[in-house]
C-alpha cells in the first residue's frame, strides 16, 4: 500500500538525489553520460510507461515512473554540473508556471468547466510571450499526435468547426480528392497530400467524437497482431502456401478465441 505521508516522499526523493549524486561520481557509465546521450533512452522509458498504461499494468507504471524520475534527476545534475540550473529549479519554474496558469485556483478568475481551463491556459501563454499557440507542440512528436495537438490548440482560441457533421463532410470531402488522386499516373507527391489531408481530417473528427486516435490504433495495432499470430501458430502449413480464403477462414476463428 502507498504511504501517503509527505516526509516519506520528500524522503524518496532525497535517496535518489543522493544516489544520483553517487553515481554520477563513482560509476564510469553514469559519468559519462551527456543531455544528448540520454535523450533515446529517455524516449524509450516514455514508451514503455505508456505500453504499462494501456496494458493496465500498473506495477509497470509505477517500475516506469521511477525510471523518468531517474532520468529528470540525471539531466537536472548534468545541468547543476554545467551551472546552469538544478532540481530545485526545476521544480520551482514548473510551480511558479501552474500557480501562473491556474487563476481560478491561485486568483479571482472563474471557470465553468474543464474547456474554459484549456482556453485560458492558452492564452495565458500567448501572455507569458509565446508567439504562437502552436509554439509549445514538439516537432519530434508522432505526427499523428502532433496532429491532434495542434488542431486542441487551435480550437482553443476559436478555430473550430461547429459540430461534428461539419467535420464528417470534410472527411468525406478529403476522401473524394483522394480518389481523384489515386490514378499513377498522378504526381505521387499529390497522392501524398492528399491522403495526409484524409488522416487530418480524421484526427480532427476524432476529437469530436471523443477518441483519441492514437490509442484507437495502437489498440487495433494489438488487435490485428493478437490475431495475425492466432493465424501463424494455428497454420496447417507455411502462410505462404495457404489461400487468402483459407487464412481469413482462421483469422474469423481468431475474433472469437483471441478477440
Amino acid at each position: 500500500m502507498p504511504n501517503n505521508s509527505k516526509q516519506a516522499k520528500l524522503d524518496a526523493f532525497a535517496r535518489l538525489l543522493d544516489i544520483m549524486d553517487d553515481l554520477r561520481e563513482k560509476c564510469p557509465w553514469d559519468r559519462k553520460q551527456t543531455l544528448e546521450s540520454l535523450r533515446n533512452l529517455t524516449i524509450e522509458e516514455t514508451y514503455e510507461l505508456a505500453d504499462a498504461i494501456l496494458d493496465n499494468d500498473l506495477k509497470g507504471v509505477k517500475e516506469e515512473i521511477g525510471d523518468l524520475m531517474l532520468h529528470m534527476t540525471f539531466y537536472a545534475k548534468i545541468g547543476d554540473e554545467k551551472g546552469s540550473f538544478d532540481i530545485a529549479d526545476a521544480l520551482n519554474d514548473i510551480c511558479e508556471k501552474l500557480i501562473s496558469r491556474h487563476p481560478h485556483i491561485y486568483g479571482d478568475v472563474k471557470v465553468n468547466d474543464e474547456e474554459e481551463v484549456k482556453a485560458n491556459w492558452e492564452k495565458l501563454k500567448l501572455k507569458e510571450g509565446k508567439k504562437s499557440v502552436l509554439q509549445g507542440v514538439p516537432k519530434s512528436l508522432p505526427a499523428m499526435v502532433k496532429a491532434y495537438r495542434m488542431q486542441e490548440k487551435t480550437s482553443k482560441v476559436g478555430f473550430e468547426w461547429e459540430n461534428a457533421d461539419q467535420v464528417w463532410d470534410k472527411v468525406e470531402e478529403e476522401i473524394q480528392e483522394l480518389k481523384e488522386m489515386i490514378p499513377l499516373s498522378m504526381p505521387a507527391e499529390k497522392r501524398e497530400e492528399e491522403f495526409g489531408d484524409v488522416l487530418f481530417s480524421l484526427i480532427n473528427y476524432a476529437r469530436f467524437i471523443h477518441v483519441d486516435p492514437e490509442t484507437a490504433l495502437e489498440k487495433v495495432n494489438r488487435k490485428f497482431k493478437r490475431r495475425f499470430e492466432f493465424i501463424e501458430k494455428h497454420a496447417p502449413r507455411p502462410l505462404e502456401d495457404m489461400s487468402l480464403e483459407e487464412m481469413d477462414a482462421l483469422w474469423n476463428k481468431s475474433k472469437l478465441i483471441v478477440g
